[in-house]
């Protein structure tokens, strides 16, 4: 039976479906009772048990009594997902100190709740699977993400530690996940201060890549898995050659992930979630090759100038 977190919409949502279709017992958790409710009538029509808990993570209380709940119900967990995230875009300067507080506090937060609550039951059965998503935004940054790279940085640590003090529990593993851009409706349920509507930067990856990881890592535990090559080359550039990554990346920000489409100041479902705006994917997909043919020269000459540099640097006594 698994647990899984955000399981609202995006990647949680679709997984929801996935361990449901392969005849799992899911358990439900994220801030809207309505979607919840819906999802759990289709996770039992693919062929699962579902329960809908409506847990907001950022309250560690609430995923205590998650855990609690779901013990009392079937007796154990046996793997548990945690996909809550919330998201906002605007510089660090123009964030308010609650909007920065709260994307920490789901986003970071939630998974650390989420992993006191359910260690103790993991050492007590024996057994259990962790899968703390986390993100490419963890090993990279760009400009107008301050709170969710700092969530998605401190998290891959946090999971890495987790690791470390749980050598004395065999059966127990803790895998994280970094995807890339993914295409859910995160981003237009993003808090914006930036003016300008905000998509994913291309190429856009689909949840299902995400949710076949997820699975993959509860069936057979990984430390962890990357999903997304050319996020993941970025990666490689930002520990490589910062500077160049630096100069490079506020440019192909600006071009590929802000649209020309003004949009007012919002704090979008960083406070509250909008049931009507959940879903799993949000068609982001369908306008990647118009601007990867923007970004590519930009995104081309970075990556020989990085080969350039670490050619040089190898050279040099």
């Amino acid at each position: 039976m698994v647990v899984v977190t955000g399981a609202s919409s995006g990647i949680g949502w679709l997984a929801a479906h996935t361990f449901a279709a392969r005849g799992d017992t899911v358990v439900l958790a994220a801030r809207s009772a309505q979607t919840l409710g819906e999802i759990a009538v289709e996770c039992e029509q693919r062929g699962g048990r579902a329960l809908a808990v409506p847990t907001d993570v950022s309250d560690e209380g609430a995923v205590q009594a998650l855990t609690r709940r779901t013990v009392e119900t079937f007796g154990r967990i046996d793997a548990w997902v945690n996909g809550a995230a919330v998201w906002s875009y605007g510089r660090f300067e123009d964030t308010p100190g609650p909007v920065f507080r709260q994307v920490v506090d789901t986003t970071l937060f939630g998974q650390v709740h989420a992993a006191r609550a359910v260690l103790p039951q993991f050492r007590s059965q024996g057994h259990g699977v962790l899968v703390n998503i986390s993100s490419l935004y963890g090993r990279l940054s760009s400009p107008y993400v301050a709170p969710y790279v700092a969530a998605k940085w401190a998290l891959i640590g946090f999971s890495d530690v987790l690791r470390q003090e749980l050598r004395d529990a065999p059966g127990v593993a803790v895998c994280t996940i970094l995807p890339g851009a993914v295409d859910t409706p995160i981003y237009r349920h993003a808090a914006n201060y930036v003016g300008r509507q905000v998509r994913p930067l291309p190429p856009v990856i689909p949840p299902e890549r995400v949710v076949a990881a997820v699975v993959r890592a509860v069936d057979h535990p990984r430390r962890e898995i990357v999903v997304g090559r050319a996020h993941h080359l970025a990666a490689w550039a930002h520990r490589l050659v910062p500077l160049l990554y630096d100069r490079l990346v506020v440019p192909v920000v600006n071009g590929a992930a802000l649209r020309d489409v003004p949009v007012p100041v919002h704090d979008g479902t960083v406070f509250a979630p909008d049931p009507a705006s959940n879903g799993v994917d949000d068609g982001w997909r369908r306008h990647d090759h118009r601007l990867v043919a923007t970004i590519l020269p930009t995104a081309a000459g970075g990556a020989a100038a990085a080969a350039a540099a670490v050619a040089l640097s190898r050279r040099l006594p």
